[in-house]
């Protein structure tokens, strides 16, 4: 039985990786050029005039949230188009009666996300080494926050799937709430500069909890306590996990 479920998730996973590595110009090479942008325009042309923040110049400081922001984008976009492709195909209804539980089709898509998703981190950063010299404080952070976030936002795409009716569904969540929520989220600042106010608004907001982390993997400065931030991130995925296999489990908006 091992075996049986082991093949069905090994398959999934492989054919969700090969979907975005065959459209590869679609999928790495738009978040590449997008960041390359910031690079430029934010530290380049605008971080000179900045100088420095947190005892980092400006563009040391917004490289971990830069990668951050491709990560999450990669990892929500793949799984939430993916999954709804199949849904609007009638494919996935060939998931639904095969003989393997929900947890190997939810796995099977994360790590579609996943894989995608820590591929367009790795050429994120190198990219930023032709503008700033690498900088690690904690390797283990780094990679235990790229990992959960990865399967944080696969999670959050996988319940966007779900819930989806059409292609402009897809969109709305990343356009409207993600990107919002991302750029609030201290990918160009640190929450310490705001008022007390504004401080206290923005903890309410998950992803400065993971931009935070990240950041403190490379350069050993940090908004909220590491636990904290690690913390938050178990508690959304949990929560996530458990909606979209009750979700799933019901058949809801996936059974005609």
């Amino acid at each position: 039985m091992f075996n049986l479920y082991f093949t069905a998730l090994k398959s999934l996973a492989v054919k969700e990786t090969n979907r975005y590595l065959r459209i590869w110009v679609q999928t790495l090479v738009p978040p590449v050029i997008t960041t390359s942008l910031y690079f430029v325009i934010f530290g380049n042309l605008i971080g000179g005039r900045i100088g420095q923040m947190e005892g980092f110049s400006y563009m040391e400081f917004i490289v971990p949230g830069l990668i951050m922001m491709s990560v999450i984008t990669s990892s929500y976009s793949n799984v939430s188009s993916s999954f709804f492709s199949q849904k609007f195909q009638k494919n996935i209804e060939e998931l639904l009666i095969a003989p393997v539980p929900t947890h190997v089709i939810m796995w099977g898509f994360v790590f579609g996300g996943l894989g995608r998703s820590i591929l367009v981190g790795i050429l994120v950063t190198v990219i930023s080494l032709f503008f700033v010299p690498l900088q690690v404080y904690s390797w283990l952070i780094i990679i235990l926050t790229l990992l959960m976030t990865s399967i944080l936002f696969s999670l959050a795409g996988l319940l966007n799937g779900i819930f989806a009716q059409s292609f402009d569904d897809v969109s709305i969540v990343p356009t409207f709430v993600l990107q919002p929520l991302t750029y609030l989220g201290g990918v160009f600042y640190s929450i310490s500069m705001l008022p007390p106010f504004w401080q206290t608004i923005s903890k309410v907001n998950p992803i400065v909890y993971m931009i935070s982390g990240f950041r403190y993997g490379f350069l050993g400065v940090i908004d909220v306590p590491i636990m904290v931030s690690m913390g938050i991130l178990v508690i959304f995925i949990i929560a996530l996990y458990a909606i979209c296999w009750y979700l799933i489990e019901r058949g809801r908006g996936l059974r005609s």
